[in-house]
């Protein structure tokens, strides 16, 4: 057993003056299963590099242990996973690789294939297997379920469950409960860590987002009155100044010496006004500062509209074809036929399998020329905001966004102000903005667009919990028409009012 120790870590961007990280400390022990919790662009795969000494620490981490962050970057792609053993694990047989892959539920012949040809669930399971047998490894898991479906997220989350001495960022919360035992939180204004898992920090969280709100409105009602009381000093002192100047004291005075007597007590007037005022204003400041560790996790507004019918939307034996002709056998079918209706103000979750044409299906539902044979009914005029699953296309700045969408860019700024952007990444132009953020953009834009049916497409990938925990309030409250391909367990058991289920053909 040896710990890990942050003391004082101070980091800054090139060409930044607002730090990531100001003199954070904390320590963790590396037998910990540890969750990485923060909003996006709080600095979490930071913290990673910074770690691993990818990114100048400063010396402000000292351990004895060796960090391997994933996913673990393969070069030669060709390697098979038998010859990646020597690569990654030097030492390691082949045969504990193959007892490791089993407690994954994964079939050794994952071995004898090119690293490239594995599908992303493969190789995901391949490299942890192998970067856990390497000796004195302390592995940094950087999102390792995004856009893997609920099977593979469920065999990752069992084996981490039997492993220890990592750090996992995750923004399942299904995985975070079933393999942490300690989180550390990246707050606004500081760093904790906490004993327990997901659910633990998330009571933790409500409690003190309660007590927060509470301060919160307590401290403004009071820095209220001092603000009120500094005006009204000021224009007592404003009141004096003036009766100094501006007329004769010979014509409208009786006394000669009445000028310097009004002046010194405008002079003692104005320094005690000074004076209060400053310490008026520590104490603003310091009320202020105490509202900094607020996540502010507000209800957000959508233009929704309802729809004229009250069944949005009828699918009858839908099914999705690989090649571009209705005829096709069955042999190329992506899925079983697929029926479901849709009424208005229902939520309805597809889920299945990598592969198995969810995606494949809302696309053909939001209108794309794609092959298929069945029936779909829309409702008359129907208006429908679609969240692709990929940002690669994102760029411009907000107002270029927002005009290419036809929105208003200040409610998509409003929104992704609520979902914890900063002023200055509001002003950053999307394509500079990390992961995360890019499918925030992309939420704010579809919420910001008026609509009877909203067809999201994995929206969660890369999104942060509080934000996760944003939407599911704003969708509850709401409640608009949705279809959306989502396997992230919390949300749709939250969010959705139906789920249904594809299998792949």
């Amino acid at each position: 057993m040896s710990m890990i120790s942050v003391n004082n870590l101070t980091y800054y961007y090139d060409g930044c003056d607002e730090a990531v990280y100001e003199n954070v400390s904390f320590t963790l022990d590396t037998t910990w299963k540890t969750g990485l919790i923060g909003r996006n662009g709080r600095g979490k795969t930071t913290l990673l590099k910074l770690l691993t000494g990818e990114l100048d620490n400063g010396g402000a981490v000292g351990t004895k242990a060796e960090f391997l962050y994933f996913p673990f970057e393969v070069e030669d792609k060709n390697m098979t996973g038998s010859e990646l053993i020597g690569v990654i694990c030097p030492g390691v047989e082949e045969w504990e690789v193959i007892r490791e892959l089993s407690y994954m539920g994964t079939e050794c012949d994952i071995l004898y294939r090119p690293f490239y040809t594995l599908s992303g669930g493969e190789q995901t399971r391949l490299l942890l297997c192998l970067l856990f047998l390497r000796d004195n490894a302390f592995l940094l898991i950087d999102e390792p379920t995004n856009c893997l479906d609920l099977d593979a997220r469920e065999m990752i989350g069992d084996y981490l469950n039997k492993k220890s001495g990592f750090i996992l960022v995750s923004h399942d919360r299904d995985l975070l409960d079933k393999c942490t035992d300690h989180i550390l939180s990246l707050n606004r204004s500081d760093t904790e860590v906490i004993s327990g898992n997901y659910s633990v920090w998330k009571e933790n969280f409500d409690r003190k987002e309660a007590n927060e709100l509470m301060r919160d409105k307590k401290l403004k009602s009071e820095i209220g009155h001092l603000k009120a009381a500094a005006e009204r000093s000021k224009k007592w002192a404003e009141t004096a100044e003036s009766r100094k100047i501006g007329f004769d004291p010979t014509k409208t005075e009786k006394s000669l010496d009445r000028r310097a007597i009004e002046g010194a007590k405008a002079k003692a007037l104005m320094k005690r006004m000074k004076a209060v005022e400053n310490r008026r204003q520590t104490a603003i400041d310091e009320k202020s500062e105490l509202l900094k560790n607020r996540e502010y996790i507000d209800m957000l507004k959508i233009p929704y509209i309802r729809a004229k019918s009250a069944t949005v939307l009828s699918v009858q034996n839908l099914v999705p074809y690989y090649c571009d002709n209705d005829n096709d056998s069955d042999g190329n079918a992506l899925c079983e036929p697929v029926s479901f209706t849709l009424s208005d103000g229902e939520r309805l979750c597809l889920s299945g399998k990598n592969g198995c044409g969810k995606s494949t299906i809302l696309k053909i539902i939001a209108g794309a020329d794609i092959s298929y044979s069945g029936s779909i009914a829309k409702a008359p005029g129907l208006k429908i905001s679609v969240l692709p699953q990929d940002t690669a296309g994102l760029c411009g700045t907000l107002d270029e966004f927002s005009e290419r969408l036809g929105v208003d860019a200040e409610l998509v700024r409003a929104i992704l102000a609520k979902l914890g952007f900063s002023r200055k990444e509001l002003i950053n132009r999307t394509e500079n903005l990390s992961a995360g953020q890019k499918k925030k953009v992309l939420i704010a834009g579809s919420l910001a667009t008026p609509a009877n049916l909203y067809i999201w497409d994995e929206p969660l990938n890369f999104v942060d919990i509080i934000s996760r925990i944003q939407l599911e309030r704003l969708l509850g409250e709401n409640t608009p028409t949705m279809l959306l391909a989502e396997h992230d367990r919390y949300f749709c058991e939250n969010t959705g009012t139906g789920r249904f289920y594809i299998t792949k053909g």
